[in-house]
């Protein structure tokens, strides 16, 4: 699930490097050249850029057809990033007027994750300067240095993407030199080692910890027994995905730009002994609509899970955050992004949606997500942190929304250890592309059919794909009922019940960056697979009164569209054989 206001998933088609002309291609020519240049910076530089780190907002910075926003995830630093999304002949270009010294030298950079990324000046009065990267998916710096002239008091600094590409991301942004009078800010030093490191509560597989602030940090680093477990932008954290019944020692360091604190005096906990794990949620009704719940703030509605309306009966929340240990995971809920909403609401609101009959499942992977679980250790860390994360929240269950690759053996192992530890009540849901959906010799597929016996059901995104092969050979285009029929025919006729097969779509068109339909194509190909009217000019060979019903990105996107999604689907879902 895409983390981005303009599309809830990256799709898989490959990027080619665009082909740069004319002055363009010049500028990024000479970037190339000048990549790397060491600052003749003092020690009395400063940073002389405004909001640096987006800690504002856009405060400082101007961004062209709206394209930018600030963001909480993926952030470098702080709490804040920016994201701008390139759009038609935009390329998502953020300037800001710097104030310099004349005939000075600055060194010039940022940090960048995403699609194409551009840094660069003009106005030095010398020679202007940029450089680029073609995407990366973790943080990189970009970096260049410039001489102003002997007349230049201020220059423009600014970063864009390229026309057509996915969003890019920025933040730490650096116009390092002599003070040019605008008020900048001095380079940031090590933050103070946090103090009052405590153990909280305690479950046969998490330790809750917390500490005091430390002045300048920007984030936190928790250690167990001197291994890196998980990190925090707060004054606390659960550490999960450990042995019931052991002892362990935890210490915390501090961080921020210039660098990480020493680790502060180390506390020990044990976890509790191995008991009962969380009971059984409410059954899954026989049609069912999921909704995935944005724990971020990208552009759609800000929610807290009671705002999620009745008609959802599996709420999806999206994401769970990757551990350094492979396969491992844990969850942080966005409280500074979602306006305050603080753990304990979100706890209680948990409990309050399951006692409407409703199951609260935590999703892993989206757009950005990095788990990888692809030997038999990873298998059982993915399978212990879940489990953890279901003690520590209550959680129902598991969404795997794996972007970036899956291992149906590896999967499959990790999926039955959570099963054999979580009992029948568990509720497993799946959140494949397209692509990974077209053939059973497909990952996702394989590991679908792998766990039949305990899956829920599988909720294929049928957008953000292009064409593709329905289950009679022919192609179809995305945004019809044909699309969604032909396709669903493929898992119906390849070993899936139809009470594990969903249709999956985007609440509004803002939801995804293609393939949006209206609720009543929705409706029409619910019809058409389970009753057999309402058809395009696909019709199965055969009706599937008990397919599961619909999904959708997100319930956020539907609020912002004043829920015309799940008003018009839900009923309809309910109303099914």
């Amino acid at each position: 699930m895409e983390r981005s206001a303009g599309s809830r998933r990256r799709s898989r088609r490959r990027h080619s490097r665009p082909v740069l002309s004319g002055t363009m291609a010049l500028i990024a020519a000479g970037a190339l050249t000048v990549t790397g240049l060491v600052s003749t910076a003092q020690a009395a530089d400063v940073n002389n850029a405004k909001n640096p780190g987006f800690e504002s907002g856009l405060t400082n910075w101007t961004c062209t057809g709206g394209s930018g926003t600030v963001v909480s995830s993926p952030v470098r630093s702080g709490t804040s990033a920016l994201k701008a999304t390139p759009a038609g002949q935009d390329n998502a270009k953020c300037t800001q007027t710097v104030a310099v010294q004349p005939n000075s030298t600055y060194a010039l950079g940022s940090w960048v994750q995403g699609s194409y990324a551009y840094l660069g000046v003009s106005g030095t009065g010398t020679t202007d300067v940029s450089t680029w990267t073609p995407g990366s998916t973790s943080w990189t710096k970009l970096s260049t240095s410039f001489t102003t002239g002997a007349d230049t008091t201020s220059v423009t600094v600014y970063t864009h993407g390229w026309y057509g590409q996915d969003a890019y991301f920025v933040d730490d942004f650096e116009v390092t030199g002599p003070d040019g009078g605008g008020g900048g800010e001095e380079p940031p030093v090590v933050p103070d080692t946090p103090a009052g490191l405590t153990a909280g509560a305690t479950t046969t597989s998490s330790v809750a910890l917390s500490w005091n602030a430390a002045p300048g940090a920007t984030g936190y680093k928790v250690y167990r027994d001197g291994v890196q477990a998980t990190t925090s932008t707060g004054t606390s954290a659960t550490v999960t995905g450990l042995s019931a019944d052991t002892a362990y020692q935890f210490s915390v360091s501090a961080t921020n730009a210039a660098g990480e604190s020493a680790k502060s005096a180390a506390v020990s906990a044990r976890t509790a002994e191995e008991g009962t794990g969380p009971g059984p949620g409410p059954a899954v009704p026989k049609h069912a609509v999921t909704g995935y719940w944005q724990n971020f703030n990208n552009g759609a509605a800000v929610q807290k899970l009671t705002d999620v309306p009745a008609d959802y009966d599996i709420i999806a929340v999206s994401f769970a955050d990757a551990l350094p240990t492979p396969g491992a995971v844990t969850f942080n809920l966005d409280t500074a992004g979602l306006n305050g909403y603080t753990d304990a609401q979100f706890r209680a609101d948990i409990k309050t949606k399951q006692a409407q009959g409703k199951n609260v499942i935590i999703s892993i992977g989206g757009e950005l997500g990095t788990v990888r679980v692809e030997n038999d250790a990873s298998a059982t860390a993915f399978a212990d942190s879940v489990y953890a994360l279901m003690q520590d929240y209550g959680f129902n269950g598991v969404d795997i929304d794996l972007e970036n690759g899956l291992n149906a053996t590896y999967m499959t192992k990790a999926l039955r250890q959570l099963s054999a530890k979580a009992g029948s009540g568990l509720v497993i849901t799946m959140a494949p592309q397209t692509l990974d959906m077209q053939s059973t010799s497909g990952e996702y597929f394989k590991t679908a059919l792998n766990i039949k016996d305990i899956l829920t059901v599988v909720n294929m995104q049928y957008y953000n794909s292009g064409s593709m092969l329905g289950c009679d050979g022919k192609v179809y285009h995305q945004g019809s009922v044909d699309f969604l029929t032909a396709l669903a025919c493929i898992q119906l006729e390849g070993g899936l019940d139809p009470s594990q097969v969903g249709i999956g779509v985007p609440a509004s068109t803002r939801g995804a960056g293609s393939g949006y339909v209206a609720p009543s194509v929705v409706n029409a190909a619910l019809d058409c697979l389970t009753k057999g009217t309402n058809c395009g000019s696909f019709k199965p060979s055969r009706t599937y009164p008990s397919l599961r019903g619909a999904m959708t990105w997100s319930t956020n996107w539907d609020a912002t569209a004043g829920f015309a999604w799940s008003k018009a689907v839900g009923p309809h879902v309910r109303g099914l054989p």
